[in-house]
């Protein structure tokens, strides 16, 4: 059953919660171990998949206009919700957050699981076209009047981020045939292996339950739009562009896994409701534990 291939995933999640409310190995660890996931460890997976990915497959195009689809139609979605309820842009922000952002260590890890290399491929084309388009409308929707000029920040520390670099240098190798001579992708492998476990760790010492006991109501809509309504939403888009196989389980995958834990960074950043978004991220990835798997099921 597919439960067993993935719950031991969700149990690095729940080992490092609980070690990060032990205290051990010690509080400073986990925003250090983060830091080296997101600089060094993490880049080198997206960088070697992306270096090996079959960029001139015609499929992988489809892959990235489907991602860049099902993201604008979630958000169009929402833009037309709050006309008909206006919300301000410190609780719009984390509910957009909420829909389309995507935990990138726990898709990779369940497509691995799943797909295997060639998966994780895909996957990491999936990032290198999802990454800045989510961060886009993140930063667009936190802000209000001055959209345009927070935008024009982000699309700096866009050109900044390890994993859009990673990706540039990984689809640079991929599109010249370079390859990854003397050694270099054996290298970039053993620092990948780190990644998706450390990762998942940082998932689970992230976790704030308290947060939700604060706008139920909000956060299980929410939850059930982003777990089970993207995952739907995905599978019609690949539908409709004639995606199957490993594409389209990465559609699937990356639209059903809860929000991203760094959503909480950029919310504080730019004045956002920080509470309701911690809400959002705890009660997604604890719901995930049950959606994953059925959605998986019945699309995947």
């Amino acid at each position: 059953m597919l439960i067993f291939t993935i719950w031991p995933l969700f149990a690095l999640i729940c080992l490092g919660f609980v070690m990060a409310r032990a205290g051990f190995p010690s509080p400073g660890f986990w925003p250090a171990a983060e830091r080296l996931n997101y600089f060094v460890l993490f880049p080198a997976l997206l960088f070697s998949s992306l270096a090996n990915a079959p960029v001139h497959d015609p499929e992988v195009l489809r892959l990235g206009g489907a991602a860049v689809a099902i993201l604008l139609i979630a958000s169009l979605a929402l833009m037309i919700a709050r006309r008909l309820r206006p919300t301000p842009a410190a609780r719009f922000g984390p509910a957009v957050q909420g829909m389309i952002r995507f935990n990138t260590y726990l898709a990779f890890a369940v497509i691995g699981s799943i797909a295997g290399s060639g998966g994780m491929a895909l996957a990491a084309v999936y990032v290198a076209v999802a990454v800045p388009v989510v961060n886009i409308l993140a930063i667009v929707a936190l802000t209000e009047k001055s959209a345009g000029r927070h935008a024009l920040v982000l699309l700096k520390s866009i050109l900044r981020n390890p994993l859009i670099l990673a990706c540039l240098a990984g689809l640079a190798v991929a599109l010249g045939g370079l390859g990854l001579p003397f050694g270099t992708g054996a290298f970039l492998s053993l620092l990948a292996q780190g990644s998706l476990p450390l990762g998942l760790l940082c998932v689970g010492a992230a976790l704030q339950p308290a947060q939700m006991r604060r706008d139920v109501a909000a956060l299980g809509t929410i939850a059930g739009l982003r777990l089970l309504g993207m995952p739907v939403l995905a599978a019609a888009v690949a539908l409709a562009l004639g995606l199957d196989g490993a594409a389209a389980l990465v559609l699937v995958v990356f639209s059903a896994v809860p929000t991203a834990p760094t959503s909480y960074v950029l919310t504080r950043q730019l004045g956002g409701d920080g509470p309701f978004m911690a809400g959002i991220i705890t009660s997604q990835t604890l719901a995930s534990v049950l959606t994953l798997p059925l959605v998986l099921e019945l699309l995947g």
